[in-house]
Formats: C-alpha cells, structure tokens, sequence
C-alpha cells in the first residue's frame, strides 16, 4: 500500500506538470518523501516486481540506477561510524545521549539527508554491551551513555 500510495502520488506530481526530484528531501507529498522514494525505486530495480518496473518506466520514465550511482555498500566499522556521528550530533543539540526508542536523527552525509535510527541503535547497543570493543565503549560513554 506505500509503494502504491507514492506511485500515485508521484504520478500525480507529474501530470501536474513537474518533475521528479532526484534526492531525499527535495520534494514532500502528504508526507512522503517523493525524492527518496524515487531514488529508493531507482537503486532498488532489482527487487520491483514487472509491473512495477513497467509502471515506473512506462509513467514515470524512471529507469534502474547504473552500477556508478549505486551507492557502496557501507562496512560493520561504516554503520558504527555514522550511528555514532549521529549521537554525537543529538548530544551536541539536547546536552544528553536519551533519546526515545523511535527517535531518528537526520544527517548530512555528501550532500544528502539520511535518516539513523538512533533509539534503535542505542537500545540495541546496550543490549550487546558485553560484545562491544573497549574503544567503541569509550566513544558512547563520552557521551554519557546510560548501560
């Protein structure tokens, strides 16, 4: 039902007259993101079904995004990197490190917004403490993570 709430939406958006925006954050319907779910659609051709390749391509003139476009697959040590910037980033905006569960911190990363799912990661990373490296550990309690 969201696939097809933002087919209809971006559908919408271009009979109207206008364009398809290429990234997250350029363009917001009713709440949806039309620019990530473009992108999203693009670097996840692979996994549409027919029909929705055809829909795309056929009234969006969407295509697959090139293997260049296609962003690299970030590393274990990567995800630590950016879930940890965007700690720091809540933690320099609220003066602590609680943020509620469903809490999602946006981020610039190159350019574009990405959202981290910052109460998750917190919430999960106290539940593997014991599993964590003495380095990774250090970095959250500078920030007064609560264990």
């Amino acid at each position: 039902m969201a696939w097809q709430r933002c087919f209809t939406l971006a559908r919408t958006h271009v009979r109207a007259g206008g364009t398809l925006p290429e990234r997250a954050g350029e363009l917001v319907v009713q709440g949806e993101d039309l620019g990530a779910w473009t992108a999203a659609q693009r670097q996840g051709w692979d996994k549409l079904s027919p029909a929705q390749q055809w829909l795309l391509g056929s009234t969006l003139g969407l295509e697959s995004a090139g293997s260049a476009e296609r962003p690299a697959k970030l590393t274990a040590d990567g995800k630590w990197a950016l879930n940890l910037r965007a700690a720091r980033q809540f933690h320099a905006r609220e003066g602590h490190l609680r943020p509620g569960r469903k809490h999602v911190e946006r981020l610039d990363v190159d350019g574009q917004q990405v959202d981290i799912k910052l109460g998750t990661f917190l919430d999960n990373t106290r539940r593997r403490a014991d599993k964590l490296t003495p380095e990774r550990r250090a970095e959250l309690d500078q920030l007064g993570m609560r264990w």
